[in-house]
């Protein structure tokens, strides 16, 4: 399995690379009145509108403003999303037996697991969970 590890403020959270579409530097984003709290607003990426999530709220992770300098655009089921990541860090190839499973229950559904190493821990996201949330 390949993931995308990003970083928002100091943790780090993985998505798999078949649901990332591109990753692009930060843009223009239109906000749109009395949208839900968790979308940021709209970008334009090469001519297709793109709602932008605000998924240091969904994962309940605080926000620096100023430290979001990446989008990261994945495919849902029929349509494209983006969101926006402190930064993008690396691109890694895992083995599914390192995703250790987590069973606590103050964890959402949308954490598959944490791949565990020697220096850090990096909590994968199922995204399509999480937006479900």
């Amino acid at each position: 399995m390949q993931v995308v590890v990003f970083k928002l403020n100091d943790e780090q959270f993985a998505v798999e690379t078949a649901r990332v579409q591109s990753i692009n530097d930060i843009m223009e984003i239109t906000k749109v009145p009395k949208s839900p709290k968790h979308i940021r607003g709209l970008i334009n990426l090469r001519g297709t509108i793109i709602s932008l999530l605000d998924i240091n709220m969904l994962l309940e992770v605080k926000k620096e403003d100023s430290n979001q300098n990446n989008i990261i655009i994945l495919q849902m089921e029929n349509e494209l999303v983006g969101i926006t990541v402190d930064q993008v860090d690396e691109v890694l190839d895992i083995e599914e037996e390192v995703i250790e499973k987590m069973y606590d229950e103050k964890k959402k559904d949308y954490v598959k697991g944490v791949i565990n190493f020697k220096d850090r821990i990096v909590t994968l996201i199922d995204i399509d969970k999480l937006l479900l949330a």
